[in-house]
């Protein structure tokens, strides 16, 4: 049974990784315009603090046997902090300073978490209030996916879910929740079963619209009020010249919900 887990947890590792490293192509984009444009740097933050307290519960003096948590959480969070300086540095000064701040909140949150853990809590209260801790931020991301499915509904166009991410969400997500049911982990397979579940909902409209260009102004128009809505809504963290934007953008909304696979 623990071969059995180890090899569904180095699974979650790499389909988590590409999700991790899906952004790359906004961030090439943002380095060769020198201007982060119309690009939100808050999905980023946001991701990080995620990883952050995925990676600290996974260690062994929080959560024993949880180490495969603990190595793709701890690079998700490197790689994170790595998009948000490049935003940092090319990002407006007004929007650089919100962003500086929010980065500053990021940070109070973890430390709060992991000084309390280590100093007040011991045994099964401090893996409980880590656990819980990783779980909440886990699961109230999921918002941001919903918003690209419910696109996908009202254009009847898959053209900004790309399946291969669509894809790539299902089995991170399957793949830590089989991972955390094997190790009797809630806080492991709870928020995976969730991601799992929406990554098949997402390959579902794929297979029904798939075929289905929709109407190319309603979506384009949909794309832009969907970027909108996560500008005001956000808790947090795709052909010509505009298309490309957008689906870059929905692009970013998906990879949101890597934190939430792992």
């Amino acid at each position: 049974m623990d071969v059995v887990r180890f090899i569904f947890g180095i699974l979650g590792n790499a389909t988590a990784l590409f999700l991790f490293l899906s952004p790359i192509v906004t961030f090439q984009r943002i380095i060769r315009k020198r201007s982060t444009e119309d690009f939100s740097g808050v999905p980023y933050n946001m991701t990080m603090l995620n990883c952050l307290l995925s990676a600290w519960y996974g260690l062994p003096f929080i959560s024993p046997n949880n180490l495969l948590v603990s190595t793709i959480n701890g690079t998700g969070a490197v790689i994170e902090a790595v998009y948000v300086m490049i935003f940092l540095i090319f990002a407006p000064p007004k929007m650089r300073i919100r962003m500086f701040g929010l980065l500053m909140v990021v940070i109070s949150i973890f430390s709060t978490v992991a000084l309390v853990s280590l100093l007040a809590l011991h045994g099964s209260h401090r893996k409980l209030f880590c656990g819980l801790a990783a779980t909440i931020f886990s699961i109230a991301m999921y918002a941001s996916p919903l918003s690209i499915m419910r696109l996908v509904i009202k254009t009847k166009s898959v053209e900004y879910m790309p399946f291969l991410l669509s894809l790539f969400v299902f089995l991170c997500g399957t793949s830590w929740f089989i991972y955390g049911l094997l190790g009797r982990d809630p806080f492991v397979a709870v928020p995976n079963g969730c991601g799992s579940f929406l990554g098949t909902l997402q390959l579902i409209l794929y297979a029904i619209y798939r075929n289905n260009k929709g109407n190319e102004i309603d979506a384009n128009n949909s794309a832009r009020d969907s970027s909108v809505e996560m500008e005001e809504t956000k808790h947090t963290n795709g052909n010509g010249t505009t298309n490309y934007k957008d689906m870059e953008q929905g692009n970013d909304q998906v990879h949101q919900k890597i934190v939430s696979q792992v």
